[in-house]
């Protein structure tokens, strides 16, 4: 993808992940990639989890902004959806649940390898620790002496639909949100046109205050329905890359997004 994926040049990507879960840049390694693509403000979103060498809830290393940031998988009964939780504050609710489900995600990961080597004859060479998810486990595949490569093992192994599978004790929708606008300067609703039922996806936002509005989805979208519920619900707008690998800016805020996104975080830390 471009970086036409946000309004012009991005100032700010606010969805990015690091080794502390399942991206590829250590925390060392962002400024770096940030200088690269232009970006000045980078979040920190790492899966259920908040990077362990980010102290405040932004700092500046390098001359690049971090934000200290956490992504929650929560369950809304018919949808399971993505949170950004942005400028996270030390909370003892929220890390206490936060250390939960990196328990589960451990034992669900350990779960899943058994059944794949006793599926396969196989050995995985994965040690499960914080942080862990599927992408680990697929990699370990395509390590292994197993027939299948990362896609393969999503598609034969360990996707939702196949038999090593294993679901996780995931918070409610109302849980999770409660948690993170708690702790959070912003929680905003991740990539809603990702999820099977946007409506529904954009109907959690209005209860949010923040709508991931620029992604790299890799498809065209009806941005303009997002839109919509921008201005009915006077959200805030954020946006990200996602980004697993070492690329960022392909999504992201600029100009007065990224400065009013600045604004919210700043007076709140």
């Amino acid at each position: 993808m471009t970086r036409t994926e946000g309004p012009g040049e991005v100032d700010a990507d606010l969805h990015v992940h690091t080794t502390a879960s399942d991206g590829t840049l250590t925390l060392d390694e962002v400024p770096a990639a940030a200088r690269r693509a232009g970006v000045d403000t980078v979040a920190i979103t790492d899966h259920d989890r908040v990077h362990p060498g980010l102290n405040a809830p932004v700092t500046v290393t390098e001359d690049v902004r971090l934000v200290r940031g956490v992504e929650l998988r929560v369950d809304a009964g018919d949808l399971r959806v993505d949170l950004l939780g942005y400028a996270v504050r030390d909370d003892g609710a929220l890390e206490r649940e936060l250390d939960r489900l990196q328990r589960d995600r451990i034992e669900r990961a350990r779960a899943i390898v058994d059944c794949v080597e006793d599926e396969l004859d196989v050995t995985l060479a994965i040690d499960p620790a914080e942080g862990v998810g599927r992408p680990h486990i697929a990699r370990a595949v395509e390590r292994s002496d197993a027939p299948y490569d990362y896609q393969g093992a999503f598609d034969h192994l360990i996707g939702s639909d196949c038999a090593c599978y294993r679901a996780r004790d995931l918070p409610t929708f109302e849980t999770g949100a409660a948690l993170l606008h708690d702790a959070c300067a912003v929680v905003s609703l991740a990539h809603p046109f990702r999820y099977r039922n946007l409506d529904r996806a954009l109907d959690l936002a209005r209860d949010l205050g923040a709508v991931e509005r620029y992604y790299a989805y890799g498809r065209p979208v009806d941005a303009a329905r997002v839109e919509r519920v921008v201005r009915e619900a006077d959200l805030l707008r954020t946006g990200g890359s996602d980004a697993h690998d070492r690329t960022l800016g392909r999504a992201g805020l600029s100009g007065e997004e990224a400065g009013s996104f600045l604004a919210r975080i700043d007076g709140d830390s």
